[in-house]
């Protein structure tokens, strides 16, 4: 490979490197199976979410509670 091949090749894979691929928002006026996939990984990680927190929160109170009665 040539020096000048090098260096087209390497402007054009840093161009690919900074421009990264823009992902559209899902519409909640368009139905669409990827819309709802989308909708739907929010709620569900939201909800998971919570659970962990509220389990968190259950550990330090027990945690807390045997320290004291020990």
């Amino acid at each position: 490979m040539s020096w000048e091949n090098y260096t087209k090749w390497y402007k054009q894979k840093r161009k690919w490197q900074r421009a990264p691929m823009k992902e559209k928002d899902a519409d909640p006026d368009d139905i669409s199976i990827d819309n709802a996939y989308k909708t739907r990984w929010i709620w569900y990680h939201t909800i998971l979410g919570i659970q962990l927190f509220i389990i968190i929160i259950l550990h330090i109170a027990t945690f807390t509670l045997l320290a004291i009665k020990l």
